[in-house]
Parts: C-alpha cells; structure tokens; sequence
C-alpha cells in the first residue's frame, strides 16, 4: 500500500546519526552535510516506487553533490522481514547503480523514526545550516517510471536551497512503499 509523508516543517532540524555505510566507512550527519545543503533520502532496494526512479535519483543526487550539496541515502527496513533489504543486497545495489553517496543502514530504525520518515522514497533537503527547506518527490514519478521529461522537482528544489538558502513553497510530497518497521 503506498503511503504519503506530510508537507515540510520548514525550519525543522536535521537530527543527528551516526551509522554504518556499504562502502565501510561510519557516517554520521556532519560528515555528509554539505556546504550549501544537505539531502538525506530514505530509501530501500525492493520498492517498486525507488527502482522506478533509482536512475534519475543517483542523476540528480549527483548533480547535486557538484553543486555543493550532500548527499546520503539510508535504509531502514527490517531486513529479516524482507531479505532483499539487507545490508549485503544494500551494497550490491550501491555498486550496481553507482553510488557516490553513502548508503547507509539503520538496523534499530531509529533514524527513521528521528525522522519521522514515512515511506521509501522519502527525501528530505536541508539548508546549509541542516534546516528542512523540502519534502518533496523526485519527480511525477510513481510505482512506474514517468516520461525521461518530467520536472525534476527534487533537483530544482535543493538547487534553490544551496543558491538562496530557501525551498520552494509549493511542494508536491513523495509517494512510496510504507517503511518496513519491525514488530514491537
């Protein structure tokens, strides 16, 4: 069933993290945070709605990483639930799909929940001070890939943050495969 995340708290604070990445390395909020933004997208590797878009997000995440902008991407799913989100998987498809970002593992979910994260994928822009400025899509995209055409709305909207500090007013919200939560 998909689910829709809530309109940006604009202003809201970036909460801190510190987990373990693909590529080895830990990371935490201040060593991805970027001099002019910071992205941090929760995404998964099973959503039909992420690998519908998984070619455009790396796009845009690395295009924004060139304008100053950092970038992660974290999972939260309970993998024992759904084995296709498991750290080993987790790193094949940062390999496969060309990761220059971190992607990122949180076990306990407890960065979702800081996060108050919604769905996969759910992307939140930060300004260069870690002030939410964008809750938005990636594009029109839905479980289906749109049109190579399509506004690239996540872009454009973090491009605006590291120029002016500001997102935009209007955002549309992502839409995506509930996060897998563990049972309590």
């Amino acid at each position: 069933m998909a689910a829709v995340p809530p309109i940006c708290e604009t202003g809201w604070p970036a909460p801190a993290f510190r987990l373990p990445a693909t590529d080895g390395a830990t990371y935490g909020l201040g060593d991805i945070q970027g001099p002019r933004g910071t992205l941090v997208m929760f995404i998964c590797n099973h959503c039909p709605y992420v690998l519908a878009i998984l070619d455009r997000m790396v796009r845009d995440a690395h295009d924004l990483m060139d304008l100053g902008v950092g970038v992660a991407a974290i999972c939260s799913n309970d993998a024992v639930a759904y084995p296709a989100d498991s750290f080993e998987k987790m790193a094949e498809l940062a390999t496969q799909a060309g990761f220059r970002f971190p992607y990122l593992h949180d076990a306990d979910q407890s960065v979702a929940r800081a996060y108050d994260a919604v769905c996969t994928p759910d992307f939140f822009g930060f300004d260069a001070d870690l002030g939410l400025q964008y809750r938005g899509r990636l594009d029109a995209s839905r479980a289906r890939p749109g049109p190579s055409d399509l506004r690239r709305d996540l872009f454009l909207a973090l491009r605006d943050i590291a120029e002016t500090g500001t997102g935009p007013a209007e955002q549309i919200p992502s839409m995506g495969c509930s996060i897998k939560w563990k049972a309590a």
